[in-house]
Parts: C-alpha cells; structure tokens; sequence
C-alpha cells in the first residue's frame, strides 16, 4: 500500500492507499524539528492504533512545504524503513504543466491540487485551500496549473491580530450566530469568519473573470467545509484533494 504524505506548515496529513481507494488517514502537527527517528516512532505509533503496522506500506509518496522536515521523511522512508520514495517537485514527471514565471518556487501541495482537480473535475477549475494560508489554485482551459493567489489564513490572520493588539486574545475560530458582536469575543469571530468568507468570495470572483467564466470551484483543507458551507461559490467540497493528487503523481511516476 502507498502512503502518501502532504507535509504542510500547520499539519501532516497521512493517507493509505490500497491502489485508488484510501483506506485510512491520519492528521497530525506539524513539529518542524522532528528527526526521522521521531518520526518512525510517531508512525509506528499511528499506524498500531488502527491495527496496522509499517511493515503494510509498499512505497512512499512525499509532498512537502516544510524544507527542515523533508529531509526527515525522506530518511524515515529510505534509510529506516527501505521504501521505495518518490518526492513530489518540478523536477519529475508530474502529469501537469506547471505555466508559471518559476515553477520551481511553487508549492508542492499546490501543484497537487491542481492535478487532482484537473483528472476528477475538468478544467477549467479553481481549488480553493485552506490551511495556514488560504490559496487559490487555478487550472486553466487547457489544463495547466497557471498560477493562483496565496492570502493568509483565517487562523493565520486572527494570531497576527492578536500579537499586535494588547487587549485581543485568542478565539475558536467558529461561526458567530449573527455579523454585529455583543462581546470582544463575538466581534472578533465575525470580523474573522465573514471576513474570510468576503475574501474568498471576492477572490473567486476575480479569478473567474480572468478565465472567462465556467471555472469549477472546489474547497479542501482542513478549513474548508466551515467556509465553503457558507457560500453558494463552491461546487465541490473535497477534503482528500490534495492526497489524491499525491497518489496520482505516485502512479505516473513508479516503474514495475
């Protein structure tokens, strides 16, 4: 079985792969930090609660954002546990023309997204990802990754408010019952929940004008069913999209 591994600032997700139907999946913190001998332990651990053991997978499939970590995954697949691995980045046969003025800076979740939009809903197509920071990932007509908007985050935005202001404290990021808030609390939940929902909303409609309409909007990240639920922008939700573009990359690339 295939793990695939999106490697993102604020969380890792796992996904198991029994050819194209995951089986299982796990979400973990992102730790920076952690050496590949962390994290066999942590995996080993995962993969033992859900009656599972390391020894099920057959390969590696790795798409990170986060350098100090990637190396460590690399070492835990290679080195400690003898897979094969396939590292997701511009340099391999990715199933997507990546149509930008340097596709060497562009994220590998990005790129992902964009693929596994393309091959489950067409293209035009517009992924929508929420994570640390919000980003919008385009597919053009012709099926390219051609580019996008990177804007922060809801958690992202809230944590720099509140490290700049001395009286903001820290909130659940929820939606509030109404917009006007009858507490510090309330007021600052509605500034962050239907704001985002006003960013993304004036985001999709101006990448939607440069296509020329017609686009499909999809949502993932972990944030998504909380935003996309609140507007009528989204025609898919689909919070395996990333992994699915990882298992994609995966197939494309192994041999034998």
């Amino acid at each position: 079985m295939l793990l695939a591994l999106d490697v993102g600032n604020t969380n890792v997700v796992g996904g198991l792969y029994d050819g194209p139907e995951l089986v299982d999946q796990w979400r973990i913190s992102t730790a920076p930090h952690r050496t590949a001998d962390e994290l066999h332990t942590l995996w080993d651990g995962l993969f033992r609660t859900r009656g599972l053991t390391l020894e099920a997978i057959s390969g590696v499939c790795l798409a990170s954002v986060v350098p100090s970590l990637t190396g460590s995954y690399e070492e835990l697949a290679k080195t400690r546990l003898g897979l094969p691995l396939l590292t997701v980045s511009t340099r391999i046969d990715l199933g997507i023309v990546v149509d930008t003025d340097n596709p060497l800076e562009v994220g590998a979740d990005r790129i992902m997204n964009a693929l596994a939009a393309r091959e489950r809903y067409g293209a035009p197509a517009i992924v929508a990802d929420f994570g640390t920071s919000t980003n919008f990932d385009v597919v053009s007509a012709a099926g390219a990754f051609a580019g996008g908007v990177i804007a922060p985050g809801m958690a992202t935005s809230v944590e720099a408010l509140v490290a700049r202001t001395a009286q903001l404290h820290r909130i659940p990021l929820s939606r509030p019952a109404r917009a006007i808030g009858r507490n510090t609390t309330e007021c600052m939940q509605s500034g962050a929940f239907f704001g985002h929902v006003g960013l993304v909303e004036g985001i999709l409609d101006r990448v939607q004008a440069e296509l020329g309409g017609g686009a499909t909007v999809i949502a993932t990240g972990g944030l998504a069913p909380v935003i996309a639920n609140e507007t009528r922008k989204f025609d898919h939700i689909d919070p395996d999209l990333t992994l699915e573009g990882i298992r994609l990359v995966w197939e494309r690339n192994r041999t034998g």
